[in-house]
């Protein structure tokens, strides 16, 4: 599989659960697991801002209308989303 298709991939299975019309989704890592025989890959995509400021910091963050989600998904060899997970890696 290429980047363009883990990147479909992946596109395809979020478009199914949430519009992603402003979404600005991107494939950001892409690395295959040779032991699980799965691409697991990182995508990250808009969603609307819904923080309420309890910060000085907090508060500029509110200020702007999305925040950018990471989430890590496995795609088998035949194509298939087996998971997607919260990303919480450095």
């Amino acid at each position: 599989m290429n980047l363009k298709e883990l990147y479909q991939i992946a596109k395809n299975s979020f478009e199914e659960l949430s519009p992603l019309q402003d979404a600005d989704f991107r494939l950001e890592q892409a690395e295959y697991n040779k032991e699980e025989k799965v691409w697991e890959i990182v995508v990250s995509y808009l969603v609307e801002n819904i923080n309420k400021p309890e910060s000085p910091l907090g508060a500029f963050s509110s200020s702007l209308k999305y925040d950018r989600v990471y989430k890590q998904v496995k795609i088998d060899e035949n194509k298939n989303v087996l998971g997607f997970y919260i990303f919480d890696r450095a």
